[in-house]
């Protein structure tokens, strides 16, 4: 009985060992390490939509927006110079200035004789060509207002001031038949020649352009017609 007890006990240490271990409980197994690969989302970008808000405006019912007003400011002139009108497709009538660039008048009224001021009427032309231009001889006339009558011309030689400008101061009592005239029109003429006398400009004839008038004089008061 001994011998068989020993021999199951050396039976099962020795399937022990051929197994490779002996363990009263049950075994537990231990599971094997594994690799654990966590998914971490990819960010997305979110759109951001603003909130749009919306403040309402009163509207005010039969009020007007003021309307501006624009300032005017007037500044008075001395004297008025009524405009002309002019009629388009008219024809205008040009005097003619050939060889001269300007001609001009002092006044457009001046007295006869020369005891009254104005008794004189400066006359100035501008030539057109300075170097060749010597003379320039003003040619005046007398015409009647109401009949049309004239004078014979009366030619007068124009002094120089240089640059191509001649002037000249007229008296009525330069001009021929001015004993015959006591209120006329004085007709005018400008002509250019060069140092020979050939003629390189001639202008128009300017009527009712100068009128000369009879002058009044009034006596000078003496001590004999002072009364005191």
């Amino acid at each position: 009985m001994k011998k068989t007890l020993i021999f199951l006990f050396c039976a099962i240490i020795s399937f022990a060992c051929s197994v490779g271990s002996f363990s009263l409980g049950p075994a537990t197994a231990t599971p094997a390490p594994t690799s654990t690969s966590t998914y971490t989302p990819i960010p997305t970008a979110t759109p951001v939509t603003p909130t749009l808000t919306f403040t309402s405006t009163p509207t005010l019912i039969g009020l007007k927006s003021p309307t501006p007003t624009l300032e005017i400011t007037v500044t008075p002139f001395s004297s008025v110079t009524p405009l002309k009108l002019i009629t388009p497709n008219t024809a205008t009538a040009t005097l003619q200035m050939e060889g001269f660039i300007a001609v001009r008048t002092s006044v457009s009224e001046f007295y006869k004789g020369r005891l009254c001021d104005p008794s004189a009427v400066k006359f100035s032309a501008q030539v057109l060509d300075q170097q060749k231009t010597a003379y320039v001889f003003l040619f005046v006339r007398f015409r009647s207002l109401n009949e049309g009558k004239t004078s014979e011309w009366t030619r007068i030689q124009m002094d120089t001031l240089g640059a191509g400008t001649f002037v000249h101061d007229l008296y009525s009592d330069e001009m021929k038949k001015d004993g015959f005239y006591t209120t006329a029109w004085i007709d005018y003429q400008f002509v250019a020649n060069t140092s020979d006398f050939t003629e390189i400009g001639r202008s128009a004839i300017f009527k009712e352009k100068l009128k000369m008038i009879p002058c009044t004089a009034t006596p000078t008061p003496t001590s004999g017609t002072i009364t005191p």
